[in-house]
């Protein structure tokens, strides 16, 4: 009863929060989104990131007239919190169908993601995943989930293939490779991808290393990098663990050609590069990344720093994805759960500053997404592949770039 309470408070407090004055006359009925992320727990710093992107789409949704074809309905967002564990995704999602929401946006966490949208297929409720990269989670036949952002699959196939580049113009200098992954479905699908395809492309797997989540301490796994000395390192983590792992490096003062990752927790994070630039500066990420010649990415980035907080992947890729639902509900023209994931198969969505063009869903999964590949480079991220996005000359092997 009292997550009851609670998830009824927090869904009028935001209702409060974007709801705009009041004009003579009938007002537009509203759409109930829900907005389900880790906020809470492990996660809560990447969860609090997701939920503010959400929410500053909803503003900026609402702000251009809401759903047109539903007579200017403004969007509603029922908060929910998956408190960094799968079970309690599911719980909230029970919660959103009871309460009426036409979609879901969420839920980061690969593990979580699987869970919420598997319960969401229960009511055929719409689930947009912002941000999960594993493959299970649109490889099992749900007809409700629609994943905006690319998966691990196609995320690794890039960062090899550009790894491969990198280091046959420096003339081969990195040959063996350390993968340091956390333990649930992110990181421990990511290093079995990755330790099946290095081989293929010339590159030695000395050792592949799982840690708890949360790890405090990484000491022990930073001696052990010491003494195997790898060409190249590559974490598979989230936030907290990443910015540790890499800082722990720093104070051992191990070195290796790159530290290259692929999906990583800090790899593409101003709060990481801020907070740590000795330790940032050099790293090379393939990961989510917005277009940066698009004035709009730059524009909402100003917004989101005016708030204090960090243009970070979580705040756009969320932002995106509620855009992604709000031009589905445009077509749908109704909030009918059946008609809503009617319009996001048939998405061509394409009005947005991500490197993807026209969204198009074959089984969920929009084939126009791409990572991008950034590197830190004098404090700041910027794009080194493809050279359509590129802002700086990529700087391989790792040297004071």
């Amino acid at each position: 009863m009292q997550n009851r309470r609670r998830f009824v408070s927090q869904s009028a407090a935001l209702a409060t929060a974007v709801a705009f004055p009041l004009v003579a006359g009938a007002q537009p009925r509203t759409v109930k989104v829900g907005v389900l992320h880790p906020v809470t727990g492990a996660l809560a710093y990447s969860g609090q990131q997701c939920r503010l992107g959400a929410l500053m789409a909803i503003e900026d949704i609402n702000a251009a007239g809401g759903i047109k074809s539903l007579g200017g309905a403004k969007l509603e967002a029922l908060l929910g919190d998956a408190q960094s564990q799968p079970q309690a995704g599911s719980a909230e999602v029970e919660k959103m169908n009871e309460a009426g929401v036409s979609a879901i946006v969420g839920a980061y966490a690969s593990a979580i993601c699987l869970a919420t949208t598997q319960a969401a297929a229960k009511y055929n409720l719409p689930h947009v995943v912002d941000v999960g990269v594993a493959d299970q989670i649109v490889e099992r036949g749900l007809k409700n989930t629609f994943r905006f952002g690319p998966g691990y699959k196609k995320s690794t196939e890039v960062a090899m293939a550009n790894l491969l580049v990198l280091n046959k113009a420096a003339g081969n200098p990195a040959r063996t490779v350390m993968i340091i992954h956390e333990e649930s479905l992110f990181g421990a699908g990511t290093a079995q991808l990755l330790s099946r395809e290095l081989p293929g492309y010339g590159f030695e797997v000395k050792e592949v290393v799982k840690h708890a989540n949360p790890t405090r301490d990484f000491n022990n796994i930073v001696l052990r990098m010491k003494s195997i000395n790898p060409d190249i390192v590559i974490p598979a983590n989230y936030y907290n663990e990443y910015a540790l792992l890499v800082r722990t490096m720093q104070q051992q003062k191990v070195v290796p050609k790159a530290i290259f990752s692929v999906l990583g927790g800090a790899a593409s994070s101003y709060k990481f590069v801020k907070e740590f630039p000795d330790a940032a500066n050099g790293i090379i990420d393939c990961n989510h990344w917005f277009n940066p010649k698009d004035k709009r990415a730059q524009d909402l980035r100003k917004r989101v720093e005016a708030k204090g907080q960090f243009f970070s992947y979580e705040v756009f890729m969320t932002y995106t994805a509620m855009w992604l639902l709000a031009d589905a509900l445009e077509r749908a023209k109704s909030t009918e759960r059946a008609a809503i994931v009617d319009a996001l198969e048939k998405s061509t969505f394409g009005n947005h500053f991500m490197p993807y063009g026209p969204t198009k869903f074959v089984n969920g999964q929009n084939e126009g997404a791409q990572p991008l590949m950034t590197q830190v480079v004098k404090n700041d991220i910027k794009v080194i592949i493809p050279r359509d996005y590129r802002e700086v000359e990529p700087v391989f092997p790792l040297r004071a770039a």
